[in-house]
């Protein structure tokens, strides 16, 4: 029988082996002890400088407001679109399948709700944790609502349905939270001028204005006290504040106001939704003629129609 037992030369083998084994595990749980306390040191300096840049910039940092444009309020804006584009189709064609736009809607709505509830927003900015939860709010009740008048919306000649659809509740709640939340967003604008200029001139968003008193006002203050009026009116529209603006300084600067005897903000309102003057995009069309100096936050809808 061929002899089994292990020579010398097997045993050191075997313990070099065993050695090296030991050695090379050492190492490597070594290095990535290291590594775990290196990187924890490098997001530590990271959330440092986050802090640090807070407490510079503000809790409305433009990236923050550039982060929200884009995740939250250009989701909702695309039910908000399509809400006033089948309204139209509702209004100018008889032949429309009134049902099929009440559930494309209520399907909208849901699929813009589920994209929001999966987003969050700094604990250090309110303004726009409140202005997500608002938009989510809305749509949770636009889909709920859009879903009830499904089945009988075919019943309803398209003018006739629309003043159904203004009269109900739920509708009416969306349509609150929805202007609370773009109320929302533009006093976090407001905010972040704040940083920019330390003496920008405030006025009461809840008290007649009148228009010697509106035209001291940087753009972001005259936008957001249309946000402002708009959230308290419930006036659900598809034009943005600034395009309201925009108008209203038109009707001043023109001197149609003056010949109008119009002196209070909320009168040329008047006048402006009564005559639906208002279009979506009137900002950006006025926007090098009246505003070529203003101090404003990298937003699209300061820039681009789209």
């Amino acid at each position: 029988m061929m002899d089994k037992r292990l020579t010398r030369s097997d045993y050191l083998f075997a313990v070099t082996f065993i050695f090296m084994l030991v050695f090379a595990l050492g190492t490597f749980f070594f290095g990535l002890k290291m590594g775990q306390e290196r990187s924890a040191a490098k997001y530590e300096e990271l959330l440092t400088k986050q802090n640090e840049g807070s407490k510079t910039y503000g809790a409305y940092h433009q990236q923050y407001l550039v982060s929200y444009y884009h995740t939250i309020y250009q989701p909702y804006r695309e039910f908000h679109n399509k809400w006033f584009d089948k309204l139209g189709e509702l209004e100018s064609n008889p032949s429309a399948d009134a049902s099929l736009i009440m559930k494309e809607l209520s399907k909208l709505a849901k699929e813009k709700y589920d994209q929001l509830s999966a987003k969050s927003m700094p604990d250090s900015s309110p303004l726009l944790q409140e202005g997500l939860q608002n938009y989510a709010k809305s749509l949770k009740l636009f889909n709920e609502a859009l879903g009830n008048f499904q089945a009988k919306a075919n019943s309803y000649k398209g003018s006739d349905l629309i003043a159904e659809m203004d009269k109900d509740a739920y509708l009416t709640e969306a349509k609150k939270y929805a202007l609370a939340a773009q109320k929302n967003y533009y006093d976090a604008i407001l905010k972040w001028n704040e940083t920019e200029n330390a003496q920008l001139k405030h006025v009461d968003v809840t008290k007649e204005l009148s228009l010697n008193d509106w035209s001291t006002l940087s753009l972001n203050m005259k936008n957001d006290y249309l946000a402002n009026a708009l959230a308290a009116a419930v006036n659900y529209t598809p034009y943005t504040p600034q395009d309201l603006s925009s108008r209203i300084d038109e009707m001043v600067a023109t001197g149609q106001a003056r010949k109008m005897n119009l002196a209070q903000v909320q009168q040329v309102i008047d006048v402006l939704n009564a005559t639906d003057a208002i279009r979506t995009g009137d900002f950006i069309r006025s926007k090098s003629k009246w505003y070529p100096n203003e101090t404003l936050p990298q937003l699209p809808f300061f820039f681009s129609q789209n």
